[in-house]
């Protein structure tokens, strides 16, 4: 009787789900609070709209249109933060571009994607000779009326829901750091960041009041979905020109900040910055690294509450976030308990560890298996990839590569990574794009790279080479060539030259380089 024709959807029950409607809500409900700061210049949310309005306007009059893609590689300014709200809102793809990215990956990206344009503004405008898409550079500033400005002029009305017939239509397209080679587009639908984006309001405990600083690049999973959550809370938008350690901390100040997310080294340039706390304390989000109790304890003086996350650009961000456990238990325990990647929120499916016939491991926190995640939170598959897309969702979930244990409390805690993948800031590189690179040197017969230790950094790459007979290469000759060709945060931090070892049929035997690599850092 349940399938009665009376009881089937129809447009007074049912709509699409999208975190437009996240705004559309706060526009009516929060509209004249705070929404957006930056500098000394404060939006409320409805100020706010208009500019998400006079850029949809904008984007509008040159054409743009349901499924086009529209590139942006800005700061953590107001325009990029209205972008996710304005570019889809036409019922097109935001594509949001890593600013590190050198001019051949970004230009890859414009290709790959088909973007109909891009934006972008003075601080990170690339260098793109004969660029295929046109370029738009925003203003410096508010008041400058030089450049294109979205924060003067009438706006126009916009319907920030019409466009979206289907939940499951693609909202953003986020492009890896190239973890196997070449960067893969990673598709989102409405739906998916919709319940991400609560997910994350519910396990960050982000309300009306809290005010969150833009330490996280928008660029990264769309800011981990916090683009949207914060919006959907209506709470304060904090935007940050820069990852500076005394902007930041002045900022914290000013604004009364609450919550704010970054990779490792931000709060390890916080403790080497800071002289005395904030007056308010800040929930800080993080991922990438296990927090040391040296961390712990720095930042538990400087009035900030830490909470360790784990996740994926295929995963919208964050899938689990960390159980801190007894605060009051000493820094070895609460570090033990912290370095954990924790349980899934709401909104996401379960965390699993499964060996390699895919049964779940035992929770014993010590049989190793591989995270696997399957849920409304994980991306719809990759841009243009069939392939690509089949095999990472082989057996029915989304196979990460990151290799875990499952704790007897549900806490999966990650052991390893997949071999290729280091994470240095906050950021993946690819050994294998690194090790493309210097095998480009005509002196160069051998390269391997693989992850070195970095207090500062969590990781960075360690490079062995193994030269051609007869050929020598000082490290800074090699240094200047890999300043040509990759980005900063990819080059190698260090040279090691010598035979590689190598297995009977010739394979590099990168576990030994690993090894090695530990070794080096201790011996500094």
């Amino acid at each position: 009787m349940f399938t009665d024709p009376h009881l089937a959807p129809r447009a007074a029950n049912t709509r699409p789900l999208t975190p437009l409607d996240h705004l559309a809500r706060t526009l009516e409900v929060h509209g004249a609070r705070a929404g957006v700061a930056w500098g000394d210049t404060v939006w409320t949310y409805a100020e706010f709209g208009d500019v998400v309005a006079r850029m949809a306007g904008w984007l509008r009059a040159r054409g743009v249109g349901k499924g086009d893609v529209v590139s942006v590689m800005l700061i953590n300014r107001p325009e990029m933060l209205a972008a996710h709200f304005a570019v889809p809102a036409l019922g097109a793809v935001l594509n949001a571009i890593n600013t590190r990215l050198n001019t051949d990956e970004i230009r890859y990206i414009l290709e790959d994607s088909g973007a109909k344009l891009m934006l972008t503004d003075p601080a990170c405008r690339p260098n793109l000779p004969d660029c295929p898409v046109p370029i738009y550079t925003l203003c410096d500033t508010p008041s400058d009326t030089s450049a294109l400005n979205f924060f003067q002029g009438p706006a126009p009305v916009l319907d920030l829901t019409g466009e979206i017939t289907d939940e499951h239509q693609p909202i953003t397209l986020n492009y890896t750091s190239g973890t196997t080679g070449r960067p893969k587009g990673v598709v989102y639908t409405h739906r998916g960041v919709c319940l991400n984006a609560l997910g994350n309001v519910l396990a960050l405990g982000v309300t009306s009041e809290s005010r969150y600083l833009w330490t996280l690049p928008m660029f990264h999973c769309n800011g981990w979905c916090h683009t949207w959550a914060v919006t959907a809370a209506g709470g304060l938008h904090v935007c940050l020109d820069r990852v500076d350690p005394k902007l930041i901390l002045e900022t914290i100040t000013a604004r009364a900040v609450t919550h704010m997310s970054c990779a490792p080294v931000v709060l390890y340039m916080l403790l080497e910055h800071a002289t005395e706390a904030p007056a308010t304390r800040v929930r800080v989000t993080t991922g990438g690294a296990a927090p040391t109790t040296a961390l712990l304890a720095g930042l538990s003086k400087l009035g900030f509450d830490l909470n360790h996350m784990y996740g994926l650009t295929e995963s919208y961000g964050p899938a689990t976030i960390n159980d801190p456990g007894d605060l009051e238990a000493d820094l070895e325990t609460r570090a033990a308990l912290m370095a954990r990647q924790g349980r899934r929120h709401l909104t996401a499916g379960r965390a699993r560890v499964v060996d390699e016939a895919d049964r779940d491991v035992p929770a014993d926190g010590q049989t190793v298996g591989e995270i696997v995640l399957a849920g409304n939170t994980v991306m719809a598959g990759y841009f243009r990839k069939p392939e690509a897309t089949e095999e990472a969702f082989r057996g029915g979930v989304f196979r990460t590569g990151d290799l875990a244990v499952m704790h007897s409390d549900g806490q999966i805690e990650i052991r390893d990574r997949a071999k290729d993948i280091i994470i240095s800031g906050g950021e993946n590189l690819s050994s294998l794009e690194v090790e493309t690179v210097l095998h480009r040197h005509p002196d160069i017969l051998l390269a391997s790279v693989v992850a070195a230790p970095d207090p500062k950094w969590g990781e960075v790459p360690c490079a062995f080479i193994e030269l051609k007979d007869g050929r020598s290469l000082e490290p800074t000759a090699l240094e200047q060539f890999c300043r040509q060709h990759l980005a900063g945060f990819k080059r190698p931090k260090r040279f090691v030259f010598g035979e590689l070892p190598r297995t009977a049929t010739g394979k590099i035997q990168k576990f030994i380089l690993r090894d090695r690599a530990r070794d080096l850092v201790g011996d500094t």
